[in-house]
């Protein structure tokens, strides 16, 4: 006689509900594997998400960086055109005339005396044209120095490229002057004064036309 165990274990076997629950525990597995591969996987592409933001918020930083001089350019320019506007109307003589006329007045004040004054003018340039005055100088020690402050200091704008010693006779000393101012284009044309030579031929006599000013007593 068969042992009714394994006559049990057949049927229970060949039943439909126990292929049921074989089913769904196959699908209960399979479930917990993609949830845990679906899980590392969101965690691969989130980390390279997040550096990818990373990445992408440093070359922003970089790229505000690179152009933070340039924001407000056009209004700097603006400005510094307006500023050199304003130190050419305050401080560029208006004619030759007027340079020449402030040079013999400071002379006047000091005193001293300039002679063989020269004028001449380089080329034009976009905005202004250098003037360039050579004269011989002399006085006392402390006319000279007056009328060299007065020089310095003036409204007009004038820069002394060369004072050098030429001679000396008790207290009365001899220099050579070189100064030079600008005009503006259209007003350095006007004047007429011949173009600046090299340095040798401008310090030569005769090479430029003189013109007088008036001399300190």
């Amino acid at each position: 006689m068969s042992s009714p165990i394994p006559v049990q274990w057949r049927e229970r076997l060949t039943s439909p509900l126990t292929w049921h629950y074989a089913g769904f525990a196959v699908l209960l597995v399979a479930t917990g594997f993609l949830a845990v591969r679906f899980g590392l996987d969101w965690s691969a592409t989130n980390s390279r998400s997040s550096d990818a933001l990373a990445t992408k918020q440093v070359e922003l930083k970089a790229l505000d960086l690179e152009t933070a001089p340039l924001r407000g350019l056009d209004q700097r320019v603006a400005d510094s055109r307006a500023q050199m506007l304003g130190f050419y109307a305050k401080r560029i003589p208006p004619s030759y005339s007027a340079i020449a006329a402030r040079i013999g007045e400071l002379a006047v004040k000091a005193p001293v005396r300039l002679t063989r004054v020269q004028y001449s003018q380089g080329e034009a340039g976009t905005d202004l044209t250098m003037i360039s005055l050579d004269a011989s100088l002399s006085g006392q020690y402390p006319e000279i120095m007056r009328f060299i402050n007065g020089v310095e200091r003036d409204q007009n704008f004038f820069v002394i490229r060369t004072l050098g010693l030429t001679g000396q006779q008790g207290g009365l000393v001899n220099l050579r002057l070189r100064v030079t101012t600008w005009l503006r284009p259209a007003d350095a044309e006007a004047s007429g004064l011949p173009l600046t030579q090299a340095d040798d031929d401008a310090s030569a006599p005769g090479n430029l036309p003189s013109h007088p000013v008036k001399e300190g007593k």
